[in-house]
């Protein structure tokens, strides 16, 4: 069967070269199982075809050569030789894999460092008598986004009467009752829901964070005599005060920071009286007792505050998740 096929592809192949071999050549199944006889064609060692016609020794020994060799046996075989066969893998590179993080690290750390954080304080929301400070506050961050801390804020020294309230009290004799601070103290909550980066002038990027402080502590006050002054003298008391606010930093080094910060400290107050008792004595002009309102008043101090931030150690670590 095979020789009978080798026989059919050869003279197929010779038929492609010549097209007048191929016209007077036929075939069939019992032609092509049957041995071929002294005069007819066959095809010898050289690649001869019999008593029709010659066809030179290059064609049938190629074709011979290729077909029988080659083809039929890969044909065969083609399964075992392919398994068998090892495969030349000396020539492929091998790829490697490098990590690319999509989100880009935050610049500025804060967690398990230690926030410093000098301010002046500006009072926003009393036209008659304004509050500045100076404070300073100090922050741990167990977290990247919490932390707990103490701030502090002088005042005294620093406050001084509007013109406003002194020239209206001068000409119409009418007073409002102010307040005068002298320092505060709280602890405090501070929580970071938001930090990004900006462009500046098309050149610079700085990072920066908002966050939400609140708190509470102690502030420690008196009203100023307005009313009588002449008479009534008054003291630093202590007053609980809760506290909260907004603000932003923006940070200029890793390390350093500039923010500003927008806080409501709130208290209960005792103001001065406005009434002036008549008389001496018990219950008279010169009695303390009535020197100060008969309920305490809700006091707003709305202040804007201003200051830089260092954070301890300078330098940190970035741990990547493994």
């Amino acid at each position: 069967m095979k020789r009978a096929l080798c026989t059919f592809l050869a003279v197929a192949g010779v038929s492609a070269g010549g097209n007048a071999l191929a016209q007077d050549m036929t075939f069939d199944l019992e032609d092509a199982e049957a041995t071929p006889t002294e005069g007819e064609g066959e095809v010898g060692a050289e690649g001869e075809v019999g008593a029709e016609g010659e066809v030179g020794g290059e064609v049938g020994g190629d074709l011979g050569g290729d077909i029988g060799g080659d083809i039929i046996g890969d044909l065969a075989g083609g399964d075992d030789q392919q398994a068998a066969a090892p495969r030349d893998m000396s020539g492929r590179s091998t790829a490697t894999a490098e990590e690319i993080y999509a989100v880009q690290q935050i610049y500025a750390l804060r967690i398990n460092r230690v926030e410093l954080a000098p301010s002046a304080t500006f009072t926003l929301n009393d036209p008659y008598v304004s509050h500045p400070g100076v404070g300073i506050a100090l922050n741990y961050w167990w977290t990247n986004v919490l932390a707990i801390g103490l701030n502090f804020n002088w005042y005294q020294g620093l406050e001084n009467e509007s013109d406003l309230n002194f020239f209206v009290r001068r000409s119409t004799r009418l007073a409002v009752p102010i307040t005068e601070y002298q320092l505060g103290a709280a602890l405090n909550f501070t929580y970071v829901p938001l930090y990004g980066k900006f462009m500046m002038f098309n050149e610079y990027i700085f990072q920066w964070d908002a966050y939400i402080v609140g708190g509470v502590g102690l502030m420690r006050t008196r009203p100023v005599p307005v009313v009588d002054p002449e008479i009534r003298q008054f003291e630093f008391d202590w007053r609980v005060a809760f506290n909260v606010g907004i603000g932003i930093r923006v940070f200029v080094t890793r390390f350093f920071a500039i923010f500003a910060e927008l806080r409501d400290y709130a208290y209960l107050e005792r103001l001065e009286n406005l009434d002036v008792a008549l008389g001496t004595g018990p219950n008279g002009r010169d009695d303390p007792a009535t020197w100060l309102a008969d309920s305490p008043s809700l006091t707003n101090n709305v202040t804007a505050q201003v200051g830089f931030t260092l954070f301890f150690p300078f330098t940190f670590e970035y741990q990547l998740p493994k």
